[in-house]
């Protein structure tokens, strides 16, 4: 119990000061953040980091991505509760929790099948019945699924998938961050009359996005 409670003020603390003091003050977002439990989500070992200002480890060279970007990520979303939702890149299912909270239904792919079918079984055991968890290559998105009211990729690509775009519905928002190891911009692409636009928002960090249209290895080695 004490544990909890610790971890509860945890989460509060950084909802307060690492979302809403960064600009993310939409209530329904900040309630959602506050009924999903971060460390619910991370490695046993590191549940008393799970509130920290940054991303953690989560296996397969994989993290969990800091709470202000998971935040501010589906906050570009503008999800009103109806939508189709893509994610790409599983990893500990966080952010399809906060998604299956914001939209009707939430497609997530893994290209781990360890982590996927970890995911799989979390979101399931806390009853998140809108999640599907599939196995494959992100880059090419979800085709079953489409077309897509939001498409969130978590992992840097070198330029943004032309099947994701090809597979945002009118009107549909595409948010993922492009660039190297170098550096990445954070970029939201809208689909409107059947074209896209693009606008960069800024510099982020992420791991590498695999896959038929990600980097290689041989490009960005881990």
């Amino acid at each position: 119990m004490e544990q909890e409670n610790r971890l509860r003020e945890a989460c509060e603390a950084m909802i307060r000061e690492q979302v809403a003091e960064r600009g993310i003050r939409e209530p329904r977002l900040l309630d959602v953040i506050r009924r999903i439990p971060r460390h619910w989500f991370v490695p046993p070992e590191l549940r008393d980091q799970a509130y920290i200002d940054g991303p953690l480890p989560i296996g397969l060279g994989q993290t969990i991505s800091q709470p202000y970007m998971v935040a501010a990520m589906t906050d570009l979303l503008r999800l009103r509760g109806h939508e189709v939702v893509l994610e790409v890149g599983t990893g500990s299912g966080y952010q399809a929790a906060i998604l299956a909270q914001m939209a009707a239904t939430v497609h997530t792919i893994e290209r781990h099948p360890q982590l996927a079918e970890q995911a799989r079984q979390l979101l399931v055991k806390l009853g998140f019945a809108n999640v599907f968890v599939h196995e494959g290559d992100g880059s090419l998105g979800w085709p079953p699924g489409a077309p897509y009211d939001g498409i969130l990729v978590t992992a840097a690509s070198p330029l943004p998938p032309t099947p994701l775009l090809d597979q945002l519905a009118e009107g549909g928002v595409l948010v993922i961050p492009v660039g190297g190891r170098e550096g990445q911009d954070l970029q939201r692409w809208v689909k409107i009359n059947g074209q896209v636009q693009c606008e960069s928002l800024f510099p982020v960090v992420f791991v590498p996005l695999r896959g038929q249209l990600g980097w290689k290895p041989d490009e960005w080695e881990e």
